[in-house]
């Protein structure tokens, strides 16, 4: 889509965060060790490198020049109402990435979206996510759970729960709340849920992708029209959609790495 490439905002945007992520993913490890070791004379950089959200994937993109992310969720981490599986968000986010990080850094992106799930059913295949070994899981929830009678905070605790247990693995977590559509906005619940996963977020320290909010921001940017980003269905979201997000997913995840080094180096 023509004008998904041509919007100068977010070329902007893209270009600050790969200029960020240079320091955070270029640094040969044996630079890397020596600077650290020159630069730390206290423990301060030491607490702001644990107390980063993504602390885990500027190290292993430091030590080993290897980032796995895991794309784990429902439909719309799958891909239902994409033209073809490359045109899901993790395969797109896959190639955003590739193409903003030094060509040294071996970047892989899994999809383990299964649609239908629920946050029970995400939480029985948690093991097999952990499994993986990832780095970094971008955990697409809340979208199945208001329409299925689910309570809120039942929802609640077993994403803490979710949580906790990835991060007690040494994997980072981000997640992402529901969609903005018109099958959910009929759901009485659905804004509860929305609410409750930027509360989590904040409670934990955890990054939240706000796609409810990016996407009423596209359509009212004039980036997407409607049709050209949901379904007929009223509820999976489409290539042009898919393409957007992951365009947004890989610029959080950059600045996040971004933030993270400046952090560190303020703290020196």
């Amino acid at each position: 889509m023509a004008m998904l490439s041509a919007e100068p905002t977010r070329k902007s945007r893209l270009l600050g965060a790969k200029l960020a992520l240079v320091g955070a993913l270029c640094l040969a490890p044996g630079v890397f060790a020596v600077a650290q070791s020159a630069l730390m004379p206290s423990g301060a950089a030491q607490a702001a490198e644990e107390a980063s959200p993504l602390a885990h994937v500027v190290a292993r993109t430091q030590t080993a020049h290897r980032l796995v992310i895991t794309a784990f969720g429902s439909s719309s981490t799958e891909g239902i109402g994409a033209s073809a599986p490359e045109m899901s968000y993790p395969s797109r986010l896959s190639a955003e990435l590739r193409s903003a990080v030094a060509p040294e850094v071996d970047v892989s992106v899994l999809n383990r979206g299964v649609g239908g799930d629920t946050i029970d059913d995400m939480m029985r295949r948690l093991p097999n996510i952990i499994a993986e070994h990832p780095d970094l899981v971008i955990w697409q929830i809340g979208a199945n759970d208001p329409l299925r009678g689910i309570s809120l905070e039942h929802f609640t605790a077993r994403t803490l729960e979710g949580i906790a247990t990835l991060r007690r693995a040494g994997i980072d977590v981000m997640l992402m709340d529901p969609q903005f559509c018109n099958v959910l906005s009929r759901a009485a619940a659905t804004p509860a849920f929305r609410e409750a996963i930027r509360a989590i977020g904040e409670e934990t320290g955890v990054p939240v992708i706000r796609r409810y909010a990016l996407m009423r921001g596209w359509l009212r940017d004039g980036l997407i029209k409607m049709d050209q980003m949901l379904a007929s269905d009223g509820l999976h979201m489409t290539d042009g959609g898919y393409a957007l997000l992951a365009q947004n997913v890989a610029e959080q995840i950059l600045a996040e790495i971004g933030e993270h080094r400046a952090r560190v180096v303020a703290a020196r």
